[in-house]
């Protein structure tokens, strides 16, 4: 996929690293199989089989496919944590957190407006 026309919402979380709002995302509650895709260039990011409940408020995954995302270090609202950015356009994500419940350890709090969902065939 290419580079698209964003909506309001996609531009303000993947370009000026804005964050959903907690519990609105269309992603929060959804339990589809398929992969998770950059709503900015459609790169792909997560599987579904990495994606659980953590009732954050964002949709949550234990893991990334390799070498879809960058991380960064990220010391805005007076918080240090791990900025997770598209590896293909840099697009914000979201953050990684050390206290994800699987095997793993990690929980990618990630904005349902920064994704794209296509459904496993």
């Amino acid at each position: 996929m290419r580079e698209k026309k964003l909506t309001v919402e996609q531009y303000y979380v993947l370009r000026e690293k804005g964050t959903d709002r907690p519990f609105t995302g269309k992603y929060v509650n959804f339990n589809e199989n398929g992969f998770y895709y950059c709503a900015g260039c459609g790169h792909l990011l997560f599987s579904s089989t990495a994606k659980f409940k953590s009732s954050c408020g964002w949709p949550s995954f234990d893991e990334a496919l390799p070498g879809s995302v960058e991380f960064h270090e990220d010391t805005t609202l007076g918080m240090r944590r791990i900025e997770v950015t598209c590896a293909k356009c840099k697009g914000h994500l979201g953050h990684l957190f050390p206290d994800g419940p699987t095997a793993t350890g990690n929980r990618y709090c990630i904005n349902s407006s920064a994704l794209e969902f296509k459904k496993k065939d």
